[in-house]
């Protein structure tokens, strides 16, 4: 488990949409590595051997996969930003992976064009 981290930049809130989040999936090594959670999007590029091609938790990189986090599935048609049928526990469980991430990693920007709940 990977400690918080006191050396973080302030939130920006720079817009994405979600066809430009999917740049950064780790397939190009030139840009970083993002996740969106719940619209806020993660810089995650220093765990690209968590994040990037072929790994874990690949499936959550350019796109914002909050159903899948709540859902604690790694499947890719949960690996969407709709969480809206979430019920109390699991919408629980995305809370924490928002509180983990943003304790841990920088908050880049904002997607803009996401599911309704996730304004």
């Amino acid at each position: 488990m990977q400690a918080p981290r006191d050396d973080l930049a302030p939130p920006k809130d720079d817009p994405f949409t979600t066809e430009e989040l999917k740049q950064y999936d780790g397939s190009d090594s030139s840009k970083p590595i993002l996740v969106a959670i719940k619209g806020t999007v993660f810089d995650v590029s220093a765990k690209a051997d968590v994040y990037g091609p072929g790994r874990s938790y690949s499936i959550f990189a350019g796109k914002d996969g909050s159903r899948g986090l709540g859902l604690s599935s790694l499947k890719p048609e949960d690996a969407v930003a709709d969480y809206s049928t979430l019920d109390a526990k699991d919408l629980k469980v995305l809370d924490d992976w928002h509180a983990f991430f943003s304790k841990r990693y920088n908050i880049v920007g904002k997607v803009t064009d996401g599911p309704e709940i996730n304004k």
